[in-house]
């Protein structure tokens, strides 16, 4: 008998057992995210934050990733169960069924699921888009740049050169050194490229919602980098906590009303504060090996999306021996 037809039958006996697709869909899409969240919660407070909001958001973006490319294969795999779809490609549509004919809902379950997440990103990029042009303007060859405005607020604009903005609100409020531990905040946001960690994380956050939380981290562990940094800068972790407390209370009821662009605000998100403080008068936490965990499992998904993909292709060969 010709090798080839022995080959081609062997594959057709396998592939009638199906080319289980799902266990993919079962790691990348719903385990992967989950264990992000998880280890992201262990370790929040137990690596350096400058470290930790890098590997976070690497690890989201990494698991978001995963889950689209799954989530596309998916819906590529719906369209192809079409009969018209599969007798314009040349493969059994009826094959393609059966492959994941115990869990039916998945494929397209999976097709509208990516439907909303390009939609979401779509918005995303186009709302960031108009921030950015919103924090742009005329401003002076200065990278401190304070601005008449009676409420408490100051961040930085990303950019080439960046910018810190400062309300005359907030200058008024601080004494000499507490200002130089803000503008310390602030720069290091700016030198730390702290508005794409965040960016990688939201964009992360609206492909998976597991990832939310996690985007949240980010956004506190940016905060935490920034006040590790101006404590450095100044020499004293006390008196940058003592400057955070003191604008976020000063803040608190009079809140500014800035663009999300400008994202490194001072105590953006104030429930966070407290925390931030707490952190500063404690001593610093210097971890670095456990934050191998998330990068781990983030290769992990990825190769095994490598794999997904394959199956695909492996699939709609098959169906496609078989004749629409």
């Amino acid at each position: 008998m010709d090798f080839h037809i022995v080959v081609r039958a062997g594959l057709r006996l396998t592939s009638t057992e199906g080319i289980a697709v799902f266990d993919h869909f079962a790691w990348s899409v719903v385990a992967t995210p989950l264990l992000v969240l998880v280890v992201s919660w262990l370790l929040v407070d137990r690596l350096r934050p400058d470290l930790a909001a890098r590997v976070f958001a690497a690890s989201a973006i990494a698991a978001a990733a995963a889950s689209v490319v799954n989530l596309t294969a998916f819906a590529l795999k719906a369209l192809a169960e079409l009969p018209m779809v599969a007798n314009w490609g040349g493969w059994s549509y009826q094959r393609v069924v059966d492959d994941t004919a115990h869990v039916p809902w998945v494929s397209w379950l999976s097709l509208g699921w990516l439907v909303v997440v390009v939609v979401l990103a779509a918005r995303l990029w186009m709302r960031r888009r108009h921030e950015m042009r919103a924090v742009s303007g005329d401003w002076t060859d200065d990278d401190v740049v304070v601005i008449e405005d009676p409420r408490i607020d100051a961040f930085a604009v990303p950019g080439k050169p960046g910018r810190i903005v400062i309300t005359t609100g907030l200058s008024e409020l601080l004494d000499d050194r507490q200002f130089r531990a803000v503008v310390a905040h602030e720069r290091a946001h700016l030198d730390g490229g702290h508005h794409r960690l965040v960016w990688w994380a939201r964009l992360a956050a609206v492909a998976h919602p597991l990832l939310r939380p996690v985007a949240k981290q980010v956004e506190y562990l940016v905060e935490r980098a920034a006040d590790e940094a101006a404590a450095a800068a100044i020499g004293d972790r006390e008196q940058v906590g003592r400057a955070i407390g003191h604008a976020a209370l000063a803040a608190a009821g009079s809140r500014a009303e800035r663009p999300a662009g400008s994202l490194m605000a001072l105590g953006a998100a104030p429930g966070i504060v407290p925390r931030r403080v707490a952190a500063l008068f404690a001593p610093g936490r210097g971890g670095r090996w456990s934050g191998v965990l998330l990068p781990l499992l983030a290769i992990g998904t990825v190769v095994w999306t490598g794999e997904c993909v394959y199956d695909l292709f492996e699939l709609l060969s098959l169906a496609g021996w078989d004749g629409p």
